[in-house]
């Protein structure tokens, strides 16, 4: 079930000094020592809640969850995100379903690109397939010279090399964490 309801109660600056002392000691928040403390005083109580008052079973899609990081780890997020052009939380988020699922997550903008070279092969093949057809159907093929075609086959190449090698910097930068100079 979801937590979304809310206790609130005021005391003094001495208790609330002494309750922040008591839960640092545990390593825990303030809030997470609270509610472990309600849990425990309910543990005994079995009544059943008035089927009016029973809370609506609801499951959010975006469940939220909560890190503590060190600054330094907190730094490098920041960096990695920002290498990505995504906010912390939903490279951390990108980052965790990944790991969950076994995935290479594949930035925006590098899905961008790699989507333009496909649609720019696919430009090139169709016009291709039409030369050949004209040829294959003993037409005058007017086209591109040998040389045209060996140029033509030079972009393919270079661009079937790009992509492998953006597929390759985005898995070895899932895998350790920014993407390699390969100077």
């Amino acid at each position: 079930m979801v937590a979304s309801q809310f206790i609130k109660t005021r005391v003094t600056p001495e208790t609330k000094s002494r309750f922040h002392v008591l839960a640092d000691e545990q390593h825990l928040t303030e809030s997470i020592l609270l509610k472990r403390l309600i849990d425990l005083a309910l543990a005994d109580e079995k009544r059943p809640l008035p089927e009016e008052q029973r809370p609506a079973h609801r499951e959010t899609r975006h469940a939220r969850l909560y890190v503590r990081l060190r600054p330094d780890d907190q730094m490098l997020l920041r960096e990695r995100a920002s290498a990505r052009h995504m906010p912390a939380a939903t490279y951390v988020s990108v980052l965790v379903r990944a790991h969950l699922r076994t995935l290479v997550p594949l930035p925006k903008e590098e899905l961008v690109a790699l989507k333009r070279a496909v649609a720019e092969l696919g430009a090139i093949g169709r016009n291709l397939n039409q030369i050949a057809r004209a040829a294959n159907q003993g037409g005058r093929v007017s086209g591109p010279s040998n040389q045209d075609l060996h140029a033509l086959l030079k972009v393919c190449q270079a661009l079937r090399d790009n992509v492998k090698a953006t597929i390759k910097a985005n898995i070895n930068s899932w895998e350790i964490g920014h993407a390699e100079d390969e100077s």
